[in-house]
């Protein structure tokens, strides 16, 4: 039987594959990309991801803590978005209890990490440096896969 934390970890580890999608490859010149006045760029929203997985990180310790980080260069904001993922994802797969219920961390941080990884999606593509399509369904995703390194897609379009 599946449990709840099973599927959060399985959600991370689709955050780490979608938004990995989303990071090889784009251009750091895109970093500060703006669709228009008061819009995030790639970097600041890339740095917000990275303060949610920290937050996520925080209530599952039960110490919510939020803290604002300024974006930082293209492949730097990377490698957080994948330390953060990690040290998330272990802390998931520990036996110590939760600090917060997991149905809430996927509904605040995790779900919300999910949304801003799609809007790097969109903004690479309207940046002028689009990534293909693919059937995520057919994807292999794999709970505690989290880091940079992701299986390669099976049916891109």
């Amino acid at each position: 039987m599946q449990t709840n934390v099973d599927l959060l970890r399985h959600t991370v580890a689709t955050l780490a594959y979608r938004g990995g999608k989303a990071l090889r490859g784009a251009p750091a010149e895109s970093a500060g990309f703006r669709s228009s006045p008061g819009a995030r760029t790639p970097a600041e929203i890339l740095a917000h991801i990275g303060d949610l997985l920290d937050w996520a990180l925080a209530l599952s310790n039960g110490r919510p803590a939020w803290h604002d980080s300024p974006p930082l260069a293209w492949d730097e904001g990377s490698a957080r978005f994948f330390a953060a993922l990690e040290a998330l994802d272990q802390r998931l797969a520990s036996a110590a209890p939760l600090g917060a219920p997991a149905e809430k961390l996927f509904q605040g941080p995790v779900a919300d990490a999910l949304t801003h990884v799609g809007q790097l999606a969109m903004l690479r593509r309207m940046a002028g440096s689009p990534m293909r399509g693919e059937n995520y369904f057919q994807a292999e995703i794999v709970a505690g896969r989290v880091g940079a390194g992701q299986a390669a897609p099976r049916k891109e379009f």
